[in-house]
């Protein structure tokens, strides 16, 4: 990754993925190469952060990869893996004894015949897990959200949102109902109104009130209980995203629900595997069986898509029972260590860490060119972190996510902070030059133009 480059132009240094979103003209198809231009111009380059593969498993140092195919290594803040579940041998092995067992593929629908009796005992463990509730699984964590609002909420019905609400909330919206609402971050009195406003016009239709017991961007988290209340005043229902929090916070592994004393608060809740529980996958949790049911025929993601294969309901359920033991209880206290640690050292850094300690660390960076070069500069020295920009997050505020893991230790996170400042220093030395620059050519073309 520490190739010479040329000089960077302004062009590659400004522009978001938000320019290209609409783009214009006949040619549906031609008409996107202009993002194309644009993301080769980064690529070119090595500003161009994205779409990096591992050639290792996803532990606290890896090998990996660019797009283009650059080959690098170092320690490992990028990959979401809490626990360090992914790589565990009972993991593992749970996985091989389903392949021998039963293939590798679901085969089919879980409305028709793709559930399997791993999924079954899932299910299951994953109700004692939620307080009783009624499970319904999905094949990825995003299908689960989208369905959460598109399996309930009809054409007449509004859905109120927090800004930040994940995509797959926002998208299964859109698919619902043209009544959307949003309210600034966290912003409860702004929630309020926008319920009294509704309610002022239509009592007839649902309300469902949509947030994330943790916000991945921000790494901070909603008063569950005072939405509860505002629900009930309102007539609304209650949905919260616990994707981040679940089985990697809390001394019971129920993350803010939990903290919070929220698990019985929410009407819908939806979880994702992908985080904690080593595996793609998530699932709805509701109350009622007949809730439950309905969402099994009437939400799209479910109903046309494929089940959970074997081999990943196996992986679910053994990680599920490891977080729930004493070695689930040992590997959040690490995972939790681990994430004060490294934010005490960003602070002793003079870095800006964001939110409240999970195992989301943001680290505020500033505007998207001083991200970029950032970018490419921590992968050189040897860091391996997501950078954040617009429109993930808002202008201006481009940011790094740390993603702590159990098995980092105090060495990793002291390297990671040197490396990470030095790389701020390296991108601000880079980019004050390319600035002089520019304006020292701005001031040659305009004295020659007076010479001429």
């Amino acid at each position: 990754m520490n190739k010479n480059v040329s000089p960077v132009p302004e062009s590659v240094l400004t522009g978001s993925l938000r320019d290209f979103r609409a783009p214009e003209g006949a040619d549906l198809l031609g008409r996107v190469a202009p993002f194309y231009a644009w993301q080769n111009d980064r690529r070119d380059h090595g500003l161009w952060p994205y779409a990096r593969s591992t050639a290792s498993a996803p532990k606290a140092r890896c090998d990996a990869m660019s797009d283009s195919g650059e080959q690098f290594s170092g320690i490992n803040f990028a990959s979401q893996d809490y626990l360090s579940l992914s790589s565990h041998p009972a993991i593992k092995q749970a996985a091989i004894d389903a392949i021998g067992e039963f293939g590798v593929h679901s085969a089919g629908s879980g409305a028709l015949l793709g559930n399997t009796s791993n999924s079954l005992r899932l299910e299951n463990a994953l109700s004692d897990f939620m307080g009783g509730r009624e499970i319904v699984l999905y094949p990825t964590g995003w299908s689960a959200g989208y369905a959460s609002v598109q399996g309930f909420v009809r054409a007449n019905d509004h859905v109120v949102l927090d800004i930040l609400a994940h995509s797959c909330l926002q998208e299964g919206s859109k698919a619902a109902t043209q009544n959307i609402h949003y309210h600034g971050h966290l912003n409860l009195d702004a929630l309020t109104r926008k319920l009294e406003r509704i309610r002022a016009n239509d009592t007839q239709n649902g309300i469902l009130v949509v947030t994330e017991s943790l916000f991945s961007m921000h790494s901070d988290t909603p008063n569950l209980g005072a939405m509860r209340a505002i629900c009930d005043q309102y007539n609304a229902t209650l949905l919260v995203d616990c994707a981040h929090d679940l089985g990697s916070i809390g001394d019971d592994g129920r993350g803010h629900l939990g903290l919070q004393g929220m698990l019985s608060a929410a009407d819908i809740i939806i979880g994702s595997f992908s985080k904690t529980f080593a595996s793609n996958g998530g699932f709805i949790a509701v109350k009622e069986k007949a809730t439950a049911e309905y969402l099994k025929y009437y939400s799209a993601t479910h109903t046309f898509s494929n089940a959970l294969s074997p081999v990943q309901a196996a992986t679910v359920l053994k990680a599920l029972e490891i977080v729930r033991s004493s070695e689930g209880k040992s590997l959040r206290r690490k995972l939790m260590d681990n994430i004060l640690y490294l934010r005490a050292q960003m602070a002793a850094a003079g870095l800006e860490t964001m939110g409240d300690p999970s195992p989301i660390v943001p680290v505020r960076i500033g505007t998207e060119a001083m991200g970029r070069f950032a970018s490419r500069h921590l992968a050189a020295l040897g860091g391996i972190a997501n950078l954040v920009e617009y429109p993930a997050v808002p202008q201006g505020g481009a940011r790094f996510r740390f993603q702590v893991m159990a098995s980092h230790n105090r060495s990793d996170i002291d390297q990671v902070v040197e490396i990470l400042s030095k790389a701020m220093r390296d991108a601000d030395l880079e980019y004050r030059l390319g600035h002089e620059g520019e304006n020292n050519e701005a001031r040659a073309r305009t004295t020659d133009s007076h010479a001429a």
